[in-house]
């Protein structure tokens, strides 16, 4: 049995009168608050094949609290997000929206998921259609919406439009906004990483509804839990070679696991995490975020870290 590192946050408890609920996530504890707004607190689990792993990986919420609000920032302009603030850094403060239970994945390349049912011989995924002829990691023509649903617990399943719509889980305007918002986000994420010397390969996005009606993209963006990147440089070379991409994602984490003998089944035990692993995954968190925002991380203080949120958040909402 293994012990969580110290100066990892594996669960954030507040206290503030505003604070009406808590709802625990994979990875994110979620504050409700009374003059409708929510409190995301990116904590330090990590979670594959929509299992929390046993073991904090150090910084992991910092890195993707902070990259997520870098991101919603810089894509505002073309579809309007939940953020509103973000007073620590592993904290984002915003708009409260009902759920859409349907995740809006997003694939520009042949990986992945993707590639797994292009093997086993289907040409089409979620209602979108995979051309003939293609290899692993090669770019779609166009990016594809291949949408799942959103499970409270358990795994998420594929599910087409056609579904979507038929199971009321959200209206066609919906729908329609929702693709809308899922398309502009994913060529502004492409460009971004571009500039970054990055291809953005997959990715999800997440939609919410506000009390009047609006469709609000929510939750995280382009960050390593959320996102598959592959390095620009040297990208054609290799498929012409028919070798593996360098990437830079939560995949890294998946494929120790498969090695391990672990992929989210019953029966099935995590191999154990030891204190070497668990660092080297720090590392690729903030490689990434190194990366991608071109900005030096800089490790907020680890040594109370529920206590740093609980004095930012008390400090913001007053």
């Amino acid at each position: 049995m293994t012990t969580a590192l110290p100066g990892t946050l594996m669960r954030a408890e507040l206290s503030h009168p505003l604070i009406t609920n808590v709802y625990r996530g994979k990875v994110r504890d979620v504050y409700t608050l009374s003059d409708g707004r929510i409190i995301l607190v990116a904590s330090d689990r990590i979670s594959a094949f929509d299992v929390v792993l046993p073991r904090g990986i150090p910084h992991k919420g910092q890195v993707l609290s902070q990259l997520s609000w870098h991101m919603l920032g810089l894509t505002r302009h073309v579809a309007p997000n939940w953020a509103e603030a973000s007073p620590d850094p592993n904290v984002v403060i915003g708009a409260a929206c009902s759920t859409v239970k349907v995740e809006m994945v997003v694939r520009g390349y042949l990986a992945g998921h993707a590639w797994r049912t292009y093997q086993s011989g289907l040409r089409t995924l979620c209602g979108a259609t995979l051309p003939e002829g293609m290899r692993e990691n090669d770019r779609f023509p166009a990016p594809l919406i291949t949408p799942s649903t959103k499970a409270d617990v358990g795994h998420d399943e594929d599910i087409t439009p056609d579904e979507i719509l038929a199971r009321g889980l959200c209206t066609p305007q919906e729908w329609d906004t929702m693709q809308r918002y899922a398309l502009v986000l994913f060529a502004e994420g492409s460009r971004i990483a571009a500039d970054r010397g990055l291809l953005l390969v997959d990715t999800k996005y997440e939609f919410g509804r506000t009390a009047d009606g609006r469709i609000l993209l929510i939750d995280e963006i382009h960050t390593p839990d959320s996102s598959r990147y592959f390095y620009a440089d040297g990208y054609a070379e290799r498929q012409a070679r028919g070798e593996r991409q360098k990437q830079l994602s939560k995949e890294f984490v998946r494929e120790w696991l498969i090695a391990g003998g672990f992929m989210g089944k019953e029966g099935q035990q995590v191999p154990p995490m030891d204190d070497a692993f668990v660092h080297s995954v720090t590392e690729r968190y903030v490689e990434l975020y190194e990366r991608i925002t071109g900005q030096a991380f800089h490790p907020a203080p680890t040594d109370d870290i529920n206590a740093r949120v609980q004095r930012a958040v008390g400090e913001y909402l007053g």
